[in-house]
């Protein structure tokens, strides 16, 4: 069973990330949720890190906001792919030292990186990429493709003014 880790710098990010977290489990991917902090336990990042593939984890999404290291080091220490998600936090410069800490990473160390407080589209990519080589889950997305595409046809046809 694919399973996606969610990790985040402190409690303050779950408000942010539980979107990731009900997006995935909407797609019934199995999910591993955890504090990680860069800068306050980087033995437990390491650890997380370097392990996260023989607990079955297939992708991380890592958020962190400020600074934020924490996607950057998972993805210098995991073979696995890492999504950055930058969170706007109470010490942030507008969001912008998140976004440009996960963003601009050196060549052979990818994050890829979601919009400001992205954790839903997080999720999504996350699927998509064990979605790639798991037909139940491309399925899955396949179908929830289709939905957002009816929402926009059935909201078109409810303002229409040519009835």
């Amino acid at each position: 069973m694919p399973k996606v880790g969610i990790i985040m710098g402190s409690t303050s990010d779950m408000p942010v990330m539980q979107d990731a977290i009900d997006i995935l489990r909407e797609f019934n991917i199995d999910i591993e949720v955890d504090i990680v902090s860069a800068h306050r336990t980087p033995e437990k990042l390491f650890d997380y890190s370097k392990n996260a593939h023989n607990r079955g984890i297939n992708v991380i999404i890592a958020g962190a906001g400020g600074a934020a290291h924490l996607p950057g080091m998972v993805a210098s220490l995991s073979p696995l792919p890492v999504i950055g998600v930058p969170v706007k936090s109470s010490n942030s410069i507008d969001g912008w030292d998140s976004v440009l800490s996960i963003l601009q990473m050196p060549g052979g160390v990818p994050v890829a990186t979601v919009a400001l407080n992205g954790a839903k589209n997080a999720g999504i990519l996350a699927a998509q990429i064990i979605g790639s080589s798991n037909s139940e889950i491309l399925e899955t997305i396949i179908d929830y493709k289709e939905s957002l595409k009816q929402k926009v046809i059935d909201g078109a046809k409810s303002i229409s003014t040519n009835k």
